[in-house]
């Protein structure tokens, strides 16, 4: 063999020093790989944290739903009898009162079922016609104001509407009308 011959045969075979662009592209498409691994596997997660947006109004109105997160009709909660209060889950789930008005309308005003002493949950007395606390004896009026402590705020507030069959319910945020002052929850 020639000089020539040896000098081809020797860099065609020769393994100790592959082309730096092929071993580039060999990390790259690994990194590719565990990237695209490891973000099928944390998307789930990262939305698992991430509550969704039940809303696209500006006032932050939220679909009425029952304790399952089925959106309740309107017409379900209307059919009943007036001054019926319907329990519902509402802005964060936090159980609400919606009542059926004499003229077979909703409420403006629906009442957050969370006691302002300690937070408990407290059923609607129709004979005594008041909110009653069991866990320490609080009382309150059928629009929400304190009858009877420990509890020293009224009950918390948030509007509702009715459109096409649908109940929204809003933050309160304006002047609360029972006492003329700025909500404290605001």
């Amino acid at each position: 063999m020639t000089n020539l011959e040896d000098a081809i045969v020797q860099d065609s075979f020769s393994y100790s020093n592959p082309s730096m662009s092929r071993r580039k592209l060999l990390n790259f498409l690994t990194g590719a790989a565990v990237a695209a691994s490891a973000g099928g596997a944390l998307y789930p997660a990262a939305k698992y944290f991430v509550p969704p947006k039940e809303s696209d109004s500006s006032d932050g109105a939220i679909l009425a739903k029952d304790k399952l997160g089925h959106v309740i009709p309107a017409s379900q909660i209307l059919s009943e009898p007036v001054g019926t209060r319907a329990l519902i889950a509402g802005l964060a789930g936090e159980p609400t009162y919606l009542t059926v008005k004499a003229n077979g309308t909703l409420d403006d005003r629906g009442i957050v079922n969370n006691c302002t002493h300690l937070g408990c949950t407290f059923p609607w007395n129709g004979r005594d016609e008041q909110f009653q606390c069991p866990c320490h004896g609080s009382r309150y009026s059928p629009d929400g104001s304190v009858v009877r402590g420990p509890a020293d705020r009224p009950l918390k507030l948030v509007r509702v509407r009715v459109e096409d069959n649908r109940i929204w319910i809003a933050p309160w945020t304006d002047i609360d009308p029972r006492t003329g002052a700025k909500p404290w929850w605001v």
